[in-house]
């Protein structure tokens, strides 16, 4: 296969938001605004929108195998990331075809949504530690979910290296514990269990910051399809979703998205007018 003058290609293993803020629909958004080719493979189907998820439907794990084969045999992928993955079955089953992918991996270990629904069964739990997050080139929790997974609760930035040890322990190679819920500035913490990276931005007077963990997870992938080293994705990343939560705007009577096209300069905010780039 040839891909010559085609741009990276980053694949999505993850959950439909028919809002489309979050999930599948924002993964895309990012790898375009980043430019990347991005593909899918859709995990489950959600009923959702900015007052919160209505319904969730799995796929089947033939449905899921046939998709992400379909793509890696013919296209080709450069870097993946995985979003809900509601069963043990499906988490296992990604597990395994990610394991057979020798390309950087984004493990974005979704447990709930913004708005506190579940989108991951308590029965995967033991599949995530122990068969995903060892096949990850980064795991990138925020609180909740290193609470749900190690036990580890976080309550202030002193905590976050410790969180890190924890999440490391079950074999990502590198973690980013997103410390977006603590007071004061938004930082992160990055990790191989060796080097430390600190990551802090200001933190935003904005509520609309829908599909943010999604955001990132593909950022970082995007970049790392590109080639850039994990710090080095890590941070570009950061910096885009910062300027995507600047720029969040309101859908509907809840939380609305982040802007995944503020960087190319085509929105102009509350018009829905077009301006150059």
């Amino acid at each position: 296969m040839s891909a010559a003058g085609a741009p990276p290609r980053v694949l999505t293993v993850a959950g439909s938001d028919s809002g489309g803020g979050a999930g599948v629909q924002a993964d895309l958004k990012t790898m375009l605004a980043l430019g990347a080719h991005g593909m899918s493979v859709i995990t489950a189907v959600t009923a959702q929108n900015s007052l919160g998820v209505q319904g969730a439907w799995e796929l089947p794990v033939a449905a899921v195998r046939a998709q992400y084969r379909s793509v890696a045999d013919d296209i080709g992928v450069q870097a993946v990331k995985t979003g809900m993955l509601a069963s043990a079955e499906l988490v296992e089953a990604v597990a395994e075809l990610i394991g057979a992918t020798d390309v950087p991996t984004v493990v974005d270990p979704v447990g709930v949504s913004k708005h506190g629904d579940p989108l991951l069964a308590e029965s995967a739990l033991d599949s995530v530690r122990g068969r995903l997050l060892p096949v990850a080139t980064v795991a990138t929790p925020n609180l909740d979910e290193v609470a749900q997974l190690t036990g580890v609760h976080v309550r202030s930035e002193e905590d976050l290296p410790r969180a890190a040890a924890a999440v490391l322990a079950f074999g990502p190679r590198w973690v980013l514990v997103k410390g977006g819920h603590l007071a004061g500035d938004a930082v992160d913490l990055l990790t191989d269990g060796t080097a430390e990276h600190w990551l802090r931005a200001p933190r935003l007077d904005n509520r609309h910051t829908h599909g943010t963990g999604c955001t990132l997870a593909s950022a970082i992938a995007a970049h790392l399809a590109r080639g850039r080293t994990v710090p080095e994705a890590v941070t570009a990343a950061k910096e885009y979703v910062t300027g995507a939560i600047a720029a969040g705007f309101a859908l509907g009577g809840g939380i609305g998205p982040v802007d995944h096209g503020w960087a190319l300069g085509v929105r102009a905010a509350g018009s829905g007018e077009q301006r150059p780039g």
